[in-house]
Order: structure tokens, then C-alpha cells, then sequence
């Protein structure tokens, strides 16, 4: 009689979920979603930002090299390709390339704007965003070296 009851037992539990608790679970899973995803989006386009801002970075530090060789920056007519192949103004004082892999586009995949003299200063790099237009809030405002 007992290995009757172990059996019945044993059969109940070996059933699995039901339609129901499965439905639940979804549900529960949904919601998790629901509340994560925006917030793990909205952080990717942060990143976007940071990593233009940490380019920018690199090629200034990579412009005040050129300009430590040359004795000044950039034309903005060179632009940023002075970086890796001598121009014809730089002469033997280039001592390049000053970049390892070149000059990489923008993280939405625009090329950066080089201008020199900038607005504010000797030179400055611009990236537009990522609507690629000037001005723009939030990740679609312009992000300068100035």
C-alpha cells in the first residue's frame, strides 16, 4: 500500500508545469524586459558618445606630436591625414605616422571635421552626432574638441 502512494506521488510530481504557471513565467519575463531594455539602449547611446569623445582624445595627442615635429598643426586642407602620410609642406621634420591604424570615422560612421584654425583655439575636430547634422541635443549634438 505505501508503494502505491509513493507512485502517485511520484507520478504527480513528474507532471511538470502547467499552461498556466508557464504563462506566468513569460509574463513575469516580459515585464523584467520591458523595464531593462530601455535602460540598457539609452546607456549603448552613451557609449557611442564617450567613444567619440575618447577619439577626439587620441588624435589631439596625435596633433600636438605633429605639431612638436613640424612646428605647427595641421592645415585644414592636410586635415587629420597629415597623421599618417607626410604632406609636402611638412618637409623632413615629419617623423609620422603619428597614428597607428589611421583615422577612423566617427562611431555612426562619418568621417570627423578637421579645421584649423578651429573657433576657439589652434585647430578643432568636430563630430556631428549621431544625426550627422549641426547642432542637436542629446545624442544627436555635436561633439568638439573646443
Amino acid at each position: 500500500m505505501q508503494a502505491a502512494k509513493f507512485y502517485g506521488q511520484q507520478s504527480r510530481a513528474a507532471r511538470g508545469f502547467t499552461l498556466l504557471e508557464l504563462l506566468v513565467v513569460i509574463v513575469i519575463i516580459g515585464l523584467l524586459a520591458a523595464y531593462v531594455g530601455p535602460k540598457y539602449f539609452s546607456q549603448l547611446g552613451k557609449s557611442e558618445v564617450t567613444v567619440a569623445k575618447a577619439q577626439i582624445e587620441a588624435f589631439e595627442k596625435s596633433l600636438d606630436t605633429y605639431r612638436l615635429d613640424v612646428g605647427r598643426y595641421p592645415t585644414t586642407e592636410e586635415g587629420m591625414g597629415a597623421l599618417m602620410t607626410a604632406p609636402p609642406t611638412a618637409g623632413a621634420k615629419w617623423n609620422g605616422p603619428y597614428l597607428k591604424k589611421g583615422v577612423p570615422a566617427d562611431p555612426w560612421g562619418r568621417p570627423y571635421q578637421y579645421k584649423a584654425p578651429g573657433s576657439k583655439g589652434d585647430y578643432e575636430i568636430t563630430s556631428l552626432g549621431k544625426d550627422g547634422q549641426p547642432g542637436g541635443t542629446g545624442d544627436n549634438a555635436d561633439i568638439s574638441s573646443q
